[in-house]
């Protein structure tokens, strides 16, 4: 196991521990969720612990089915006790988040808002100290994409319509829509940016999470859990 597996396990383990008996969780996308997935399965076996999970990607629905956890959803349970999810880069001074690699931004982000605590994993590799920089994935109706891409370029940005690296075409996302990534550089106000991206007709949500993130767990090339706090 490389540093990198073994810091995203730990930052895993770490937020497992949050998960009270009998809650309801929200549960992200990603190889970190996927650690959190297993220590949640463990639990339930070692200590008897009993939990229902939102997924948000059909990714996260298998390995939970697979795991013997039980699923549960937004209609049934539309405020959760917690959520746990993973990101591409998290600013250490305003824990705010850029996500959206995997796919599932929107599902990620109406969880997230749903929860009345979110918890991040990460290993220190996505910790950036100078704000959040590069690509910012949004999603967008499928009908609408040139639209989009033509007024993000608009705001400044270098779009780019994301293709799947199995088939030709684009990715399509669990909601049927198209992700483009938009190259904006340092993101220098990102309140304001992901305003103006969502007021873009077409636009579903933008992978700036702001706001949201109540703790961070990261996991370090030492072995060690930093917890970041907003």
């Amino acid at each position: 196991m490389s540093w990198i597996e073994r810091a995203r396990q730990a930052s895993a383990s770490a937020s497992a521990r949050l998960v009270k008996n009998d809650s309801v969780i929200g549960l992200g996308s990603g190889k970190t969720v996927a650690f959190v997935i297993k220590e949640l399965a463990m639990k339930m076996k070692t200590e008897g612990l009993k939990i229902r999970v939102v997924p948000t990607s059909i990714q996260t629905e298998i390995l939970c089915v697979e795991s013997g956890l039980r699923l549960t959803n937004l209609i049934e349970h539309p405020r959760l006790d917690l959520a746990i999810d993973g990101a591409d880069q998290v600013d250490l001074k305003t824990l705010n988040l850029l996500k959206g690699a995997g796919g599932a931004l929107t599902r990620e982000k109406i969880v997230a808002c749903a929860s009345k605590k979110f918890a991040v994993v990460v290993d220190q590799d996505k910790v950036v100290t100078n704000g959040l920089c590069g690509r910012v994935p949004v999603e967008v109706v499928p009908f609408g994409v040139g639209y989009v891409i033509k007024e993000i370029t608009r705001l400044g940005g270098k779009p780019a319509l994301r293709e799947s690296g199995g088939k030709l075409g684009p990715v399509i996302t669990d909601n049927g829509n198209y992700l483009v990534d938009a190259e904006f550089g340092k993101v220098s106000s990102p309140n304001k940016l992901d305003r103006n991206l969502r007021l873009i007709a077409g636009v579903v949500e933008t992978g700036l999470f702001l706001g949201l993130a109540d703790v961070v767990h990261v996991g370090r090339k030492s072995g060690e859990v930093q917890i970041l706090k907003r």
